[in-house]
């Protein structure tokens, strides 16, 4: 059984997703914010946390910023419409999604099936490992190595490169890449790309000032130039 943890200052909304998640199947842990989400992740260590970003005593990107040192747990923000910047934010840390409140319940609920099923199965029986100029990915291991050095990847930046090193060459919309990497691109912003991208480029090149691997095509995406 998969734990969630879901991490929201208003009960109301915590005892909804509750009810909703555990009628799935899920396992639902609690907390009310940032700070008691902390103790309650190292201890239950969830599958995904469902996590709300504007929140008192430690605000949900905070929560984000520190539980990153310690776990790649799947994440999915709570936002609100006008926290557009948190939610950038949010994505920068390493949050795999984000849903928009308010909310419907079977679109929230496919995301989360969505989140923990490329968590926990992408690619994790293929023996297949991709290498292009000084980049390995392991897709077995889920390990990326870059000019000899292991690198830290979230799920979704994962996920991006093995697409990207998969097809190289090929001219990515930021809506293909978005269908790479998620069952449900219905209410998703394609910008976020656009976060992922920068973040992955900061752990993989050379330079972030003129992308080796990575490389935009104006108007149209980007591509990956393997040699």
């Amino acid at each position: 059984m998969k734990t969630i943890l879901v991490v929201d200052d208003e009960r109301k909304v915590r005892e909804m997703l509750r009810m909703y998640l555990a009628q799935e199947g899920y396992r639902v842990v609690e907390a009310k914010n940032g700070r008691d989400a902390l103790f309650v992740a190292r201890y239950e260590k969830p599958d995904l946390i469902l996590l709300d970003i504007m929140m008192p005593e430690m605000s949900g990107t905070e929560f984000l910023r520190l539980h990153r040192k310690e776990a790649k747990t799947p994440v999915i923000m709570l936002t609100a419409k006008v926290e557009e910047m948190d939610e950038v934010l949010g994505l920068e840390l390493g949050a795999d999604d984000y849903i928009t409140k308010p909310f419907s319940i079977r679109p929230m609920l496919a995301r989360v099936a969505a989140t923990l099923r490329r968590a926990g199965n992408a690619w994790e029986h293929s023996p297949e490992i991709l290498r292009a100029g000084d980049l390995t990915l392991d897709l077995a291991s889920r390990l990326a190595t870059a000019n000899g050095n292991a690198v830290t990847l979230t799920r979704f930046e994962f996920d991006l490169l093995h697409a990207f090193m998969q097809s190289p060459n090929r001219t990515f919309s930021r809506y293909d890449l978005l269908k790479q990497v998620t069952d449900n691109v219905e209410g998703v912003n394609d910008r976020t790309i656009d976060v992922h991208i920068r973040n992955l480029r900061a752990k993989i090149e050379p330079s972030s000032d003129t992308p080796r691997y990575i490389q935009t095509v104006y108007g149209m995406g980007y591509r990956f130039v393997a040699s």
